[in-house]
């Protein structure tokens, strides 16, 4: 069985845009410090990440050999397809273990799915009067969630519907708390996959 074609984003590195395979993605940010970068299923996805996320890196990568923040909540979103069943959850970063996770949705994407997922572990905070940092390893999520909106290309119809109307919970949700957690970068290429990782790449 062929491997699936995948579109590699580079946001920060020695030429940022969008490659069509791993050892010229890996050309531009091997070595390169502060490096953002992710793959994706589809060009459109692709495409989209890339023009959405070139703005979203406020939040600066971590420094060569520095480390992560234990105590701290790190989210990731398992999919198949894209669009296609998503699922997230949210770990403790320090000790692996699962805090929250949704069960899954039958049609949506991996963008919306980071921001669902993010917006969860802010909830979860909240609730836990907790001031611990929140990692994700998307950068479109990130922007969505510091602009208060998710900004998909996926249509509204009945058979998304699901993702919509928890997409649209969390966006009011985070109008009317504007959350003060940090939301940071996971540095994959320093630390490997984020601690929520679902293994499924």
């Amino acid at each position: 069985m062929a491997a699936k074609k995948k579109y590699y984003v580079v946001w920060k590195g020695r030429k940022p845009g969008i490659y069509e395979s791993w050892p010229e993605c890996e050309k531009q940010v091997k070595g390169f410090a502060g490096a953002s970068f992710k793959s994706f299923p589809s060009k459109r996805e692709a495409e989209q990440a890339f023009q959405d996320g070139r703005s979203a890196a406020s939040e600066p990568s971590a420094a060569p050999g520095s480390s992560y923040i234990e105590e701290s909540i790190s989210v990731d979103v398992g999919s198949h397809g894209n669009p296609g069943f998503v699922e997230y959850k949210g770990v403790h970063t320090k000790t692996g273990e699962v805090v929250f996770a949704h069960p899954g949705i039958e049609k949506g994407t991996n963008n919306l799915g980071e921001f669902l997922a993010v917006v969860h572990a802010l909830r979860y905070l909240q609730e836990k009067n907790s001031d611990m940092p929140v990692y994700s390893d998307s950068d479109t999520a990130i922007l969505w969630v510091k602009r208060n909106k998710a900004n998909s290309s996926l249509a509204r119809t009945g058979e998304t519907e699901e993702i919509w109307k928890l997409v649209d919970e969390a966006e009011e949700w985070l109008r009317r708390n504007k959350p003060s957690n940090r939301i940071l970068k996971w540095n994959t290429k320093a630390w490997g996959e984020i601690k929520a990782d679902y293994g499924r790449k």
